[in-house]
């Protein structure tokens, strides 16, 4: 048993060891029925003499909590009730951007009937027999690698892997030295504001657009400017001259899925030279695409080193393996590299290692080819039911794991919400996305949604629209 006793304090030592023991039990670190060493061993790991054990022993006996039981021991009786402790009100509060409280994870374990959440992948797509093969390979070639620590940036070998991937499906021109590996968009952002942003810094982002990048840049301090959107994109004759940084989504604005035009591309990219500023570009979803070929993602456009580009595999694989990537200009290298070794040193070798072959062994590209069929056809089903709400129009989109529907002027979203969540449909609202007053719309997923729960779900969700008054 470890027992944490203070033998500096003022008293004789018995009555230190008590008062321990006393509080073991009323925190419920001693269980009724739990056997207490024998006191010679207990002395001899306090450094005491037995006496001074047997005393304190004895009292707790006497009081009811311990009973000694003829040639079996010393044991904790049925009175050892734990009580909650008293705790002294703090005075300790968080500054300011902390305030906020944590969003409710969205991959729970109660999985409604009809689930059209958004970011949320199939897992009954994702290769768990591979994975499982590929990771308890890499554990095993490492466990009698030497303990020592691994490169901020992450493994060169799934560095390189991106870099492949990246140059064949998006026509990024990248080398291994700008690609730092991490988990997830998440800590990609936090990387990035740690290196970029200070306390009052403006910076800019696409509203509506992605809630945990605006909490993300408040708790760095910074001053947050939401910048509507149009049919071409992030209005960029009103982002703030002042901003040191823009948060954009152009291939699949999130969550509208609108692409910015390439007219708009270059206007930013001009805009973001004329006044130093740094554009970071989320790239989320783009593996997934369903229609016409995408444009150009802004660092491809890029000759001014301003773009900072996002990926990230939770759409593509699983949100759990917390695997994803950010390809930086030259000049933010080493200071990035050192935002990331600040944060959690790198990530998790074998994690990196098996992603590495299951990209460079093809096994990603097939997988993508693969979900990307099932979402497409998911997606054919949501629109086709969409399209037959009269009020309510799905916004033009070609890639992604969700669908934006705008709605008439009026309609009661909140409303519409609980209804749904009435009838075990679950979704969410543009509102809930956004900071400046916006159209009425709903967000469909169909990422984790059966294929056979779609058409079922939205006829439900249909009778809703019908029935409920704007």
């Amino acid at each position: 048993m470890d027992l944490s006793v203070d033998l500096e304090a003022r008293g004789d030592r018995a009555s230190a060891i008590y008062r321990a023991l006393l509080d073991a039990v009323r925190r419920g670190r001693l269980h009724p029925g739990d056997r207490l060493p024998p006191t010679r061993q207990l002395a001899l790991d306090l450094g005491v003499s037995r006496n001074t054990v047997a005393t304190a022993y004895e009292r707790m006996t006497a009081e009811g909590w311990f009973e000694a039981r003829v040639g079996a021991g010393t044991y904790v009786t049925d009175a050892a009730i734990p009580t909650s402790p008293r705790r002294k009100p703090s005075a300790l509060v968080p500054r300011s951007g902390w305030s906020f409280v944590p969003q409710p994870v969205s991959g729970g374990a109660v999985v409604p009937p009809y689930d059209f959440r958004v970011g949320i992948p199939d897992a009954g797509l994702f290769p768990f027999d591979t994975w499982r093969r590929l990771l308890t390979a890499e554990v095993r070639l490492r466990a009698n690698s030497p303990g020592t620590y691994a490169d901020p940036a992450g493994l060169p070998q799934l560095r390189e892997a991106i870099v492949r991937n990246l140059a064949l499906s998006r026509g990024v021109d990248a080398d291994v030295e700008d690609v730092l590996v991490t988990n997830g968009t998440q800590q990609a952002l936090d990387i990035v504001a740690r290196v970029l942003v200070g306390p009052g810094d403006v910076v800019a982002v696409e509203d509506p657009g992605y809630p945990s990048a605006v909490e993300l840049f408040e708790a760095a301090g910074a001053k947050v400017v939401p910048v509507p959107i149009d049919e071409e994109g992030i209005r960029v004759d009103l982002i703030p001259g002042s901003a040191v940084l823009v948060f954009t989504t152009p291939s699949h604005q999130f969550p509208l899925g609108v692409p910015m035009s390439l007219a708009r591309r270059r206007e930013l990219l001009d805009f973001a030279e004329r006044h130093r500023m740094a554009i970071v570009e989320d790239d989320y979803d783009s593996e997934f695409r369903f229609t016409e070929r995408p444009l150009e993602p802004l660092h491809c456009l890029d000759r001014a080193g301003r773009v900072i580009y996002v990926g990230t595999f939770s759409k593509s694989l699983l949100p759990s393996l917390r695997a994803g990537y950010l390809v930086a200009p030259e000049s933010l290298r080493d200071a990035l590299r050192a935002a990331r070794q600040m944060t959690d040193g790198y990530g998790l070798l074998p994690i990196q290692a098996a992603l590495a072959r299951f990209m460079a062994e093809g096994m990603f590209a097939r997988h993508v080819r693969r979900a990307a069929k099932v979402y497409g056809e998911r997606r054919e089903l949501v629109l086709a039911e969409l399209n037959r709400v009269p009020g309510w129009e799905p916004v033009p989109s070609a890639a992604g794991l969700h669908v934006t529907a705008l709605g008439p002027a009026g309609a009661d979203t909140a409303r519409i919400r609980q209804a749904a969540a009435e009838h075990g449909i679950a979704m969410e609202s543009l509102d809930s996305f956004s900071r400046l007053p916006t159209r009425p719309g709903l967000v469909i997923g169909y990422g984790a949604a059966r294929t056979d729960s779609i058409r079922p779900g939205l006829l439900a969700l249909r009778r809703i629209l019908l029935t409920t008054n704007g």
